[in-house]
């Protein structure tokens, strides 16, 4: 799926480091008041008063994060922009600006490249973000990519993920396990076409799971709106990882315990239908499935009659005291302990 032997290749090497750079960033137009130097100095100049900086890193790895054989590189280039939008997102913040560093072997041409900057450049258009540095370099084991999102938050506005208190409902937005049953669909799909490479699958009926795996989106929206709904969480974070290994995170940062009711857990159709054919429970999937990008946060008793009926939030639980720890409740009433199988990137 990186390259079609019809199109012509251009080498890399034909433009040099500071000549790729300008061609891939010649399209790239500052949009914020704050970026007074964007790309093409030896630093970025971002004016923020009266606010505090909020800064996230991801590296992306072929073969550790994604798979070519069916990840697009544009879709590519998207999700590397979101999956870090998301992180700023879940601070209670506004992204402002990203920086793109790649590492790429000989066997990317120039096309390629640019196929992946088009995903960088939608990303940025669609979530109002500034490119304003980065890296290029060679690589002997093929794409690696990193992106820096900044953004700012006022003072008063920042919500961490250590601060949330007993009695505090728990609410998570969208809903969760579709990328992961979403990968699952294209790695069959692969092996499929490892033994048969003229088969054509018919992937309509999955069309929901593929695009939240391959184009997942932040939920920019959802600041937006607990702001308009006069709603500040008490802790927030995004859902990578999975929805258990989250909720832990909250619960060990902010030392409370959880009840997690399993029949409050929102799952889209398409997720139910797709676990019953991969013979898997939902409820698992949703726990330990991970990059969903959906925010999971607590809040207030006294905030429930804002978001109350809101069909963007679902609560699914309230926080306990730390004695009692993190539990979720079966259907069946039964009380067992939440454990985090999610991503484990050193593994």
């Amino acid at each position: 799926m990186i390259e079609d032997k019809n199109q012509a290749r251009t080498s890399l090497s034909e433009l040099g480091e500071f000549g790729l750079i300008n061609h891939l960033t010649k399209n790239f137009k500052i949009q914020h008041k704050s970026t007074i130097k964007g790309v093409g100095d030896d630093a970025a100049v971002i004016a923020i008063k009266d606010k505090q900086v909020l800064v996230t890193t991801d590296l992306l790895v072929e073969g550790v994060h994604f798979d070519l054989s069916y990840m697009p590189l544009k879709h590519l280039g998207y999700k590397a922009v979101v999956v870090n939008l998301s992180d700023v997102y879940a601070m209670n913040g506004e992204a402002s600006q990203i920086t793109v560093s790649i590492a790429v072997s000989n066997r990317f041409p120039l096309e390629a490249i640019e196929e992946l900057y088009e995903g960088i450049y939608t990303a940025c258009q669609t979530y109002n973000i500034d490119l304003v540095g980065g890296d290029t370099t060679s690589s002997v084991t093929g794409l690696l990519i990193s992106i820096t999102a900044i953004g700012e938050v006022k003072k008063e506005q920042v919500v961490y993920r250590n601060t949330a208190k007993p009695n505090d409902l728990l609410v998570v937005t969208g809903d969760l396990g579709a990328a992961y049953l979403g990968l699952q669909v294209l790695e069959r799909e692969k092996k499929v076409f490892e033994v048969n490479p003229n088969s054509q699958p018919d992937l309509s009926e999955y069309s929901y799971l593929i695009e939240r795996q391959l184009k997942p989106e932040a939920r920019k929206d959802i600041v937006k709106l607990l702001k308009d709904l006069d709603v500040k969480p008490t802790a927030m974070i995004d859902i990578s990882d999975g929805l258990s290994s989250e909720i832990l995170h909250i619960c060990t940062q902010s030392k409370v315990g959880c009840n997690l009711y399993e029949e409050k857990i929102p799952l889209d159709p398409q997720v139910i239908s797709a676990c019953e054919e991969f013979d898997l429970n939902s409820t698992t999937i949703a726990l330990s499935g991970g990059e969903d990008y959906e925010l999971l946060f607590t809040i207030s008793q006294e905030d429930f009659p804002k978001i109350k009926g809101n069909p963007h939030l679902t609560v699914i639980g309230h926080i306990t005291d730390e004695s009692i720890g993190a539990n979720l409740v079966t259907r069946a009433g039964q009380q067992i302990k939440l454990t985090a199988q999610g991503w484990n990137a050193i593994k």
